[in-house]
């Protein structure tokens, strides 16, 4: 969502007399927003506590990234094709090599007037972007009528966790000014979706204060980080937002319904709550539809967030306490608020090419018009982030590649340990990529085994092939594995194979269930 303002529901109202059949009631930002950045460069830095809970004094100075491979222009790359009004607040999910997009748009005859969440997908991040039947777009998620969402539905962000998809959104029952709520659902296929919360949202606005911008809360961005569900979002009412309404607040709990242990970001960090609507006590950042995505090469959060010059990235720590890096920006037009291109999590994409020393930032934002549509893609990278300094940072960038080992083998990191394997074109098969240098940083994580060559293999009919050690059962994918390692296949039962209680799947990424890498993820994090 945006800037909700008055000016736009005018000109939205206008646009509905055009289309006759179609209500077009964009939910676009904050009322009284009428900064032309949207929010200012400042960040409030906290001071750290020692571990006596006294004040250590101020945090460390932020440091400098260096960046190259600036991109963009102002081309538009989502459309809702001719009939839709307006097209604004993206999220881009990176799947499987599919960069899956989700916005805020209109299309006529797909439920009750007002705001949908289109959907499209591309093999780049600059496009172009299409849906399946080879349309501009198609909409995935519209209005309830009964609900707190009947009417609206808009600026989704959309996670993937184990096998499961989550879409935040913004829902309004009418008027966007009458107050706005954050709801979730959840699907199986990042298509069809399910409502969870029966009804509810589950961020309501706080009413800390009466601010003539009445907008409420919405506008959210999700994060999945350590077991984690971070979620920032606006709420116009927060006793810490301007007095126009502009803020972005930050709530995590452990379960997807931000129910369970339930923790409010405050000005002493993160704190338990009774509710999602506890007074709003410490913003983040000064903005209005701002995006958040985990840099685990970079551990920290990064806020994109629109200022004068295009889209600001504001980083913060892993707490919220301080900001370890300088701002950013990403020029170039803008009209309305960023989308983040984020792989699984919400998290940083890491580049095959370059995982530690490189990171990339895409953003896709909407760039003109009296409401806010065609929406362009921008974007840099940071380059020479050190980014596999340590073991922590190692076992989350390198999560699926392989490296050299000193004795002429390859380990191979996957849900932060190390496997070894003896021969190098089997690597091949099984990571991402197999990298030219060794990586210090990869020796310090825990072993878990060795794949020698000429192991026993196993296959259930059709199944994947697994190779047998004394303790364990490793499941590396065809027969062709098999045979680039020497092993010669036995067929067994689908009760011997489910006999083997230790089985450790090593197929690459894109081939594995994810709920497999996150559930283990969950038992052998690598401390650091």
């Amino acid at each position: 969502m945006t800037r909700p303002g008055t000016g736009y529901r005018r000109i939205l109202r206008l646009w509905a007399v055009l289309l006759v059949l179609v209500t077009v009631a964009a939910c676009t930002g904050a009322q009284g927003a009428d900064r032309e950045d949207g929010g200012s460069d400042s960040v409030d830095v906290l001071a750290l506590p020692d571990e006596d809970g006294s004040d250590a004094g101020p945090p460390p100075e932020p440091l400098q990234l260096a960046v190259d491979a600036v991109r963009g222009n102002d081309t538009p790359v989502l459309a809702g094709d001719h009939r839709a009004p307006y097209n604004y607040g993206p999220t881009v999910l990176l799947d499987d090599g599919r960069y899956r997009a989700y916005w805020c748009s209109q299309l006529p005859g797909m439920g009750p007037p007002g705001d949908d969440v289109l959907y499209a997908e591309a093999t780049a991040p600059g496009g172009p972007y299409t849906a399946a039947d080879g349309s501009p777009a198609v909409a995935v998620f519209t209005g309830e009528p009964g609900s707190f969402d009947g009417m609206h539905t808009c600026d989704p962000s959309v996670l993937k966790v184990e096998d499961s998809y989550y879409l935040y959104y913004t829902g309004a029952a009418g008027d966007h000014n009458d107050g706005n709520g954050v709801g979730v659902a959840h699907s199986s296929d990042g298509i069809t979706w399910n409502r969870l919360g029966e009804g509810h949202p589950v961020v309501s606005a706080s009413y800390d204060e009466e601010r003539e911008n009445a907008y409420g809360a919405g506008q959210p961005a999700a994060v999945f980080l350590d077991d984690w569900f971070y979620l920032m979002f606006t709420d116009t009412t927060g006793a810490a937002a301007g007095w126009n309404g502009a803020g972005q607040f930050v709530l995590r709990a452990r379960d997807p319904l931000f129910t369970d242990g339930l923790e409010a970001l405050g000005q002493n960090g993160f704190q338990p709550v009774d509710s999602t609507e506890e007074p709003r006590t410490f913003s983040v950042v000064d903005a209005f539809s701002a995006d958040l995505m985990w840099v685990d090469a970079l551990q920290s959060f990064v806020i994109a967030h629109q200022t004068e010059g295009g889209t600001s990235l504001t980083f913060w720590d892993r707490d919220f306490r301080y900001a370890p890096y300088e701002r950013l920006l990403i020029e170039g037009p803008w009209r309305e608020g960023p989308g983040l291109v984020r792989s699984h999590g919400g998290h940083a994409p890491v580049p095959s090419e370059d995982p530690c020393g490189r990171v990339p930032f895409d953003v896709l934002r909407a760039t003109t018009g009296s409401v806010p549509t065609d929406i362009a893609h921008f974007g840099l990278d940071v380059v020479a982030a050190n980014g596999c300094r340590d073991a922590r940072r190692a076992a989350a960038v390198l999560d699926g590649y392989a490296v050299p080992a000193p004795d002429r083998t390859v380990e191979l990191v996957i849900d932060g340990t190390r496997v070894r394997i003896e021969r190098r074109s089997v690597a091949e098969k099984l990571a991402h990529r197999v990298l030219d240098e060794p990586v210090p940083a990869v020796a310090e994580l825990p072993s878990d085994g060795t794949l020698a060559s000429e192991l026993p293999g196993v296959q259930v009919a059709d199944g994947p092939v697994g190779l047998l050690t004394e303790d364990r059962l490793w499941v590396v994918g065809g027969k062709d594995v098999a045979d680039l390692n020497g092993s010669r296949i036995t067929e067994v039962t689908p009760q011997e194979w489910a006999a083997r209680r230790n089985i450790r799947d090593l197929r690459r990424r894109a081939l594995r269930p994810a709920g497999d890498r996150i559930a283990r993820r969950r038992q052998m994090r690598p401390g650091g």
